[in-house]
């Protein structure tokens, strides 16, 4: 017998709206529930995901154009990579929760070269997977700015104001178009408030 597919959730926000505090929580919601769970993020660990994270943090120049392509390509490679590729874990059984996925090449590349070019390299491409579900954490980018100061030493180039809240502004449009799962939730309130929404949203796409 084949396991039965698991279900594949993305959690996106701004930097600084408490991403990876949500992430652990659901997981281990989902988990305490009897799921097999698997936890992934993009850039992944592949040679394109090291080469982003080195341009993210201004290690090396890349233009908008070249960062979208990039996430691309690594983002099919993190679909169909045969190993831990969101496709063999899905197919296992597991419940795949992604740190960013296309929604981010959207609103952060797609804020700043061509907007429908970006979005027809993800959305049209048959082997990137549209999620089951995307939860996306909003946070006023004036206090994302100060969380990023008070829990890091560096930044990333679009950890600036201005930058979030166009990229914020342009979340807001792309999930007005997509015909995708959307959740948004407010991470205003505090942490246990938050993980309960995202846990309920969860849950409504995990029922056996």
């Amino acid at each position: 017998m084949t396991a039965e597919r698991g279900r594949f959730i993305v959690m996106e926000g701004l930097d600084g709206s408490g991403k990876t505090t949500q992430l652990v929580r659901l997981a281990k919601h989902l988990r305490e529930r009897g799921r097999k769970v698997y936890l992934t993020a993009e850039p992944t660990v592949s040679t394109t995901g090291g080469m982003l994270r080195d341009a993210l943090g201004g290690v090396t120049r890349k233009t908008p154009c070249e960062l979208a392509a990039m996430f691309v390509l690594d983002r099919i490679f993190h679909n169909v990579n045969p190993v831990n590729g969101i496709n063999k874990m899905l197919g296992s059984g597991y419940d795949v929760i992604c740190d960013r996925y296309y929604y981010s090449s959207l609103a952060y590349q797609g804020s700043e070269t061509d907007f429908e070019w970006v979005r027809a390299m993800n959305i049209n491409c048959p082997e990137i997977r549209r999620p089951d579900l995307c939860i996306f954490l909003d946070l006023d980018p004036e206090i994302c700015m100060k969380r990023i100061g008070s829990d890091r030493t560096t930044t990333e180039i679009y950890e600036k104001k201005e930058t979030l809240e166009r990229v914020r502004a342009r979340y807001m449009d792309i999930f007005a178009q997509l015909d995708d799962n959307v959740i948004v939730i407010d991470t205003a309130p505090d942490i246990d408030s938050v993980a309960a929404e995202v846990c309920r949203a969860a849950d409504e796409i995990c029922r056996d």
